[in-house]
C-alpha cells in the first residue's frame, strides 16, 4: 500500500529541527534516535510500518502551537498521534515528517455533574471519562472495543463508535465543543456548551477528519445518567445469515437496543477460548442484545425481543443472570479482535457498513470471497447499525498473501458500496482505503474533499497522503468510472 506523494520537502535537516524543537520541549519529550522511534512506526494496522523523522511529546497547548508554527514555516509534515489504536494506518508516520504525540495531554479538566458535561484533554483514555464520572452516577456513552486504551482525541479524529452507538450515537453525537490548533498555529473554539451554535457545522467536519484539518487539544463531551436497569440477551442461531436477518426484525419492531452485536462461529470459538464467557461454541452465530432503561420498560423490551428472536430462527436464548454475567458476555465480544490473533499469524481487520436489511447478503458475499481467495474470515459485526468487521486471516510470511488479502478486502468494501453502504463505519480511511475511496466517490466529490483540506491546511502538511486519494491515483486505479467521474481541469491538477 503506497501513501500518496504530496510533494512535501523539508526545508531543514534533522539536526536543525532538533535544535529548534529542543527550545520548546524538554529533552525527554523529543525523540530522534531510531530505537526510540520504533514504537511509533505504525498504528493498530501493523501491516504498514514507517519510522518517522522524530517524535515530539508536548505537555501544553502553547508548546503545540509553537511546534506547529515551526512546521508551517519550514514545511514539515505533521502526523498527530493519540494512543495508536487506530486500524486504518491513519497514524502511520512519514519518513521526512514528525509525529506529534498527544499522550502527555491526559488530564480531565472538569466533570460538571450539574450540566452533564466533562472537559478533557485529547490524551485522556475513553474509559477514564466514565470512570471519573461514575461517582456522580454518570458515564460517557461511546465505547469502542479499545476503550481501555484509546484516547478521546483519536476518537474525534476517527468519529469512533462502539457497542452502544446504535442507541447513543457516535463520537460526534456526544461532543459539544472542541479546541483545535490550525496548521498556522491559531487556536480555535468550535461548537459551544449549548446544543447548537451558529455558522457552518465545523464541529461535525472535524469528527472523522483523521488529523488532516487541525490538532484537537481539548474536548467537551456530554455525559449521560447511568441506566437504572440493564439486561443482556444472548441468542444462538444455526445459520449466520439467519442471525443477520433477525437484526432487521428487532429494529423493525420498534426496539432500539443499547447494543446489538453479531459474531460468527469462528469468532465465538476464539472469544470463548480466550475469555471463557460461556458462549455456545457449537452455534453458527450469536447475537448479543442489550436493553436498558427503567425496570418496567426493560422487562417489556426483553419479552418483546425474545419473541422476535424465536420467530426469526433463534435456537436458544440466554439472559444474563446478574451484572457480573452481563459484563462477561460483553467481555467476550470486546476481546474478539485479540482473541482472533490466536488463530493466525496475521489478520486484516476490515471496516465497512451496509443497510441492516443487507446483512444476510453481505455475509454470503464475504463467504464466497473467502472461498475464492482461499483465505478464512472471522466475522464480528456492530449489527444494529450495519457496521461490519470481517477479519481476514493470512500469513505475512507467505509471499504475496498480504497483497491478496488487501485485494479481497477491497472487494468486500466494494460490495458494501454496491449494497448501499460505505467503506468505513468507524475505523476511517487512513492509507488502507485510499483506493476504496475511488470506488465510493466520483472525481467532483473528491475534489471537494481536497478543497476543504486545502482551506484548513493550505500547504497540505497535516497527515498528508491519508484519507483522501489524489485524483490521478483514482484514474490509475480505474475506479472513477463507477460513478461516471471525470478528472478535473488542468488548473486543478496541482493535486
Amino acid at each position: 500500500m503506497k501513501i500518496d506523494d504530496w510533494g512535501i520537502k523539508n526545508q531543514l535537516n534533522k539536526q536543525e529541527l532538533v535544535t529548534l524543537f529542543s527550545k520548546i520541549v524538554p529533552k525527554t519529550s523529543l525523540l530522534f534516535d531510531t530505537e526510540d522511534l520504533i514504537p511509533y512506526e505504525c498504528d493498530g494496522l501493523s501491516a504498514y510500518r514507517q519510522v518517522p523523522l522524530m517524535v515530539l511529546l508536548p505537555e501544553t497547548v502553547e508548546q503545540i502551537q509553537q511546534i506547529i508554527r515551526i512546521c508551517y514555516q519550514y514545511e514539515i509534515a505533521v502526523v498527530t498521534r493519540g494512543a495508536g489504536t487506530s486500524l486504518s494506518g491513519g497514524a502511520l508516520p512519514l519518513e521526512n515528517g514528525i509525529v506529534l504525540s498527544l499522550a502527555k495531554l491526559n488530564k480531565i479538566i472538569e466533570v460538571d455533574q450539574e450540566n452533564f458535561i466533562a472537559r478533557v484533554q485529547p490524551g485522556v483514555r475513553n474509559l477514564a471519562i466514565s470512570e471519573a464520572a461514575s461517582v456522580h452516577g454518570l458515564y460517557y456513552a461511546p465505547d469502542p472495543s479499545s476503550q481501555i486504551a484509546c484516547s478521546i482525541g483519536g476518537n474525534v479524529a476517527e468519529n469512533a463508535g462502539g457497542v452502544h452507538c446504535l442507541k447513543y450515537g457516535l463520537t460526534i453525537h456526544n461532543v459539544l465543543q472542541l479546541k483545535v490548533v490550525t496548521m498556522e498555529g491559531e487556536l480555535l473554539e468550535i461548537g459551544s456548551e449549548a446544543l447548537d451554535s451558529p455558522g457552518y457545522d465545523l464541529l461535525a467536519l472535524m469528527h472523522g477528519s483523521e488529523g488532516m484539518l487541525g490538532v484537537v487539544v481539548e474536548v467537551l463531551v456530554k455525559l449521560l445518567v447511568k441506566p437504572k436497569v440493564i439486561k443482556v440477551l444472548m441468542a444462538s442461531f444455526d445459520q449466520v445469515t439467519t442471525a443477520g436477518e433477525a437484526v432487521s426484525k428487532i429494529i423493525s419492531n420498534g426496539i432500539i437496543p443499547a447494543g446489538l452485536e453479531l459474531m460468527d462461529k469462528s469468532a465465538i470459538r476464539a472469544a470463548e477460548d480466550f475469555i471463557h464467557a460461556g458462549y455456545p461454541v457449537d452455534a453458527a452465530a450469536i447475537l448479543l442484545c442489550e436493553v436498558d432503561g427503567l425496570a418496567a420498560e426493560v422487562d417489556a423490551q426483553v419479552e418483546q425481543v425474545q419473541k422476535v428472536l424465536k420467530q426469526n430462527g433463534a435456537v436458544d436464548i440466554q439472559i444474563a443472570d446478574d451484572e457480573e454475567q452481563r459484563k462477561i458476555f460483553w467481555a467476550g465480544r470486546k476481546a474478539a479482535f485479540p482473541a482472533v490473533g490466536r488463530l493466525s499469524p496475521d489478520y486484516y481487520c476490515m471496516d465497512g457498513t451496509i443497510p441492516r436489511f443487507q446483512l444476510g447478503e453481505i455475509l454470503q458475499r464475504i463467504h464466497d470471497l473467502s472461498e475464492e481467495y482461499g483465505l478464512a474470515v472471522v466475522n464480528v459485526f456492530h449489527a444494529g447499525d450495519g457496521n461490519l468487521h470481517p477479519l481476514i486471516l493470512y500469513d505475512a510470511n507467505i509471499p504475496g498473501q498480504l497483497v491478496q488479502t488487501e485485494k479481497m478486502g477491497g472487494e468486500i468494501l466494494a460490495a458494501c458500496v454496491e449494497l448501499g453502504g460505505t467503506i468505513t463505519g468507524e475505523h476511517g480511511v487512513g492509507v488502507e482505503k485510499l483506493d476504496s475511496m475511488c470506488v465510493q466517490f466520483n472525481a467532483a466529490e473528491l475534489q471537494q474533499f481536497l478543497d476543504i483540506k486545502t482551506a484548513f491546511d493550505s500547504k497540505n502538511l497535516l497527515n498528508p497522503g491519508k484519507g483522501i486519494p489524489l485524483l490521478h491515483r483514482c484514474a490509475e486505479f480505474g475506479a472513477l468510472h463507477v460513478h461516471h467521474g471525470q478528472l478535473p481541469h488542468p488548473e486543478l491538477e496541482r493535486f
